[in-house]
């Protein structure tokens, strides 16, 4: 047996570290932490205590006993911008019992039962998010003042004047080994995402995490501020979070998503095909989860920004190379999952999608020809004619989705108190109606003397 003490006192002293941080995120993917002087590191090794109900929605009342965060020291990250601190991932046990209502655990659940089935699934992640200011009297603005192209995406000019903030990112993410390959202005005045390469779920979930955390720190660095929030502005493109997921084979490596013979023209293997048509079965009830918050559904299903396209799906579909589908295959080998936005908590989006796909390949699911229209302009009456299943709504529409599906239910796993996901979609019911009790200034100004 390794001795991790030993090797991770060694890695710290290699790489001069002298804190760590205790990390892991509550249901929606909020980063919590205790810092740890690497003197303590027996102590960090035996789990760090926190008070759940302080962290967030995992599954606890102030009369609970400590969480306690236990390290997984293949996590280990160095932390770029700070020198002498180090990040390591952790997972949740309750005297001495892992913990149900730990979304890193609810994924590593799922990818076990992959396993058993012989597969490796891989993801690679394209995280969209805003630079902003926050205004002395309120709100936010771009941090770009310039940055008022009405067709934006792709701009050399906008690219150079968020320059040293990109290139910091990109510089980071290329020293901690992720293998940085694009960073782009994206769609929307002030949107930019910045690419890694992908790998195994958990290694990319560890990795999203740790990326936010990254571009929160630098942008407030800068005295800025960064958002992944789905919509943060109405009248521009909201930010995703696109997910290409694939199987592999455990044993020998070999790609199982990918066959040049394929009638349909996608380079995709029948594998692949009941994966898609799993992820179609299951797509409204997996939005509750890739799509998590209120402002989620102010991103798709809804009329094209200033830009000229929500770049958003509104139906349960796949096609190829064509991102009005909610399912896209850019090329052989890979499914890119468009209905995932910027607040989802990677752990659980990956989980339920992971699941989605294991039914659909358990079940042999066929999901028909590729749809190869312009979904935005097909008209509702003909999307119904054809039988496409529409995205909820809302999130209170969604919630009520994910409570009905028992493969959802299965793979987000049994609490002490009942299944995982009526504690999601409490806490998510609660958030839809704590926001629809808010009177907004649209309700003002159109209802105050209407009548």
């Amino acid at each position: 047996m390794p001795d991790v003490e030993a090797e991770l006192r060694a890695r710290a002293e290699s790489d001069s570290v002298e804190f760590f941080f205790a990390m892991f995120v509550d249901m929606h993917g909020k980063p919590c932490a205790k810092m740890i002087p690497v003197t303590a590191l027996d102590v960090l090794l035996g789990g760090a205590g926190f008070a759940g109900f302080a962290a967030g929605p995992m599954g606890q009342s102030p009369a609970d006993p400590d969480m306690i965060a236990v390290p997984d020291p293949a996590s280990y990250t160095l932390v770029p911008w700070q020198p002498g601190l180090a990040v390591l991932q952790c997972d949740i046990q309750v005297e001495g019992e892992l913990w149900p209502y730990t979304p890193r655990l609810i994924l590593k659940g799922m990818l076990e039962k992959a396993r058993e089935r012989g597969y490796v699934y891989n993801v690679g992640c394209e995280a969209e998010y805003f630079l902003v200011r926050r205004r002395d009297e309120g709100g936010i603005e771009l941090a770009d003042p310039l940055d008022k192209s009405g067709a934006p995406c792709y701009d050399a000019k906008g690219l150079t004047r968020m320059f040293d903030h990109l290139s910091t990112v990109s510089r980071y993410m290329n020293q901690l080994g992720w293998a940085n390959y694009a960073n782009d202005h994206e769609d929307a005045n002030g949107q930019f995402e910045q690419n890694f390469a992908y790998a195994d779920a958990l290694t990319s979930a560890d990795r999203l995490i740790f990326f936010r955390y990254m571009v929160h720190t630098i942008a407030h660095r800068a005295g800025l501020a960064a958002t992944f929030m789905p919509k943060p502005f109405e009248h521009l493109t909201g930010s995703g979070l696109h997910l290409h997921s694939s199987l592999w084979d455990a044993q020998t490596g070999a790609e199982l998503f990918t066959d040049s013979a394929d009638p349909r023209g996608l380079d995709l293997s029948q594998l692949a095909y009941q994966y898609i048509g799993g992820l179609i079965e299951h797509g409204p009830a997996m939005a509750a989860v890739t799509c998590p918050t209120v402002n989620s559904y102010k991103r798709f299903g809804v009329g094209a920004p200033t830009s000229g396209a929500t770049w958003a799906p509104a139906y349960a579909t796949y096609g190829g190379n064509n991102r009005t589908q909610m399912l896209r295959v850019p090329e052989g080998g890979r499914v890119e999952n468009r209905a995932c936005d910027g607040s989802a908590n990677p752990y659980l989006a990956m989980a339920v999608q992971l699941a989605a796909g294991l039914d659909g390949i358990d079940r042999g699911l066929d999901p028909g020809e590729p749809n190869r229209d312009n979904l935005h302009v097909v008209p509702a009456e003909e999307v119904a004619r054809r039988g496409i299943r529409v995205l909820p709504p809302t999130l209170l529409h969604a919630a009520d989705e994910l409570v009905t599906d028992d493969v959802l239910r299965a793979a987000l796993g049994k609490t002490p108190d009942g299944d995982y996901v009526d504690y999601y979609a409490k806490i998510k019911r609660e958030e839809f109606h704590t926001w629809h009790s808010v009177v907004s200034d649209w309700e003002t100004e159109r209802y105050l003397t209407l009548f």
